[in-house]
C-alpha cells in the first residue's frame, strides 16, 4: 500500500498563490500516476490535475487550466500543485491520490483510476 500525506494548505486572498505538497511512502514503485482532486462543501469531488510517472504527461481540469501546475519528483516520491491566481471557487479540501496499477491505461484521469488517497488539506480563498 501507499501512504499519501498532503501539506501546504491554508488561507489565502483571492489572486494569491499557494503550493501544495504530497509525500508518498510505502510501495511507491507501484505508482503509475499521481494526482490532485478537490471537494468543496456540498459538492462532489472534482479532478484538478494529474501527472503520469513514466511520461511526465500532465492533465488538468478545465477550471484550473492556466492557473495551476502539477509537478513531481520521482526520487523524493513527491508531487506538488502550484496554485496561482486563486479564486473564491477554489476553496475546497484538496486530496492527493495515486494510481497503483501500472497496467492501467487511461486517456484522461478519473477518480476511479486512483487507488490510494491522502487525508486532504484545506485551501480557503478569501475576498
Amino acid at each position: 500500500q501507499v501512504r499519501l500525506v498532503e501539506s501546504g494548505g491554508g488561507l489565502v486572498q483571492a489572486g494569491g498563490s499557494l503550493r501544495l505538497s504530497c509525500a508518498a511512502s510505502g510501495r511507491t514503485f507501484s505508482m503509475s500516476a499521481m494526482g490532485w482532486f478537490r471537494q468543496a462543501p456540498g459538492k462532489e469531488r472534482e479532478f484538478v490535475a494529474a501527472v503520469k510517472r513514466s511520461t511526465s504527461s500532465t492533465y488538468y481540469g478545465d477550471s484550473v487550466k492556466g492557473r495551476f501546475a502539477i509537478s513531481r519528483d520521482n526520487v523524493k516520491n513527491m508531487v506538488y500543485l502550484q496554485m496561482n491566481s486563486l479564486k473564491l471557487e477554489d476553496t475546497a479540501v484538496y486530496y492527493c491520490a495515486a494510481d497503483l496499477n501500472p497496467t492501467r491505461v487511461w486517456v484522461f484521469p478519473k477518480e476511479a483510476y486512483f487507488d490510494s488517497w491522502g487525508q486532504g488539506t484545506q485551501v480557503t480563498v478569501s475576498s
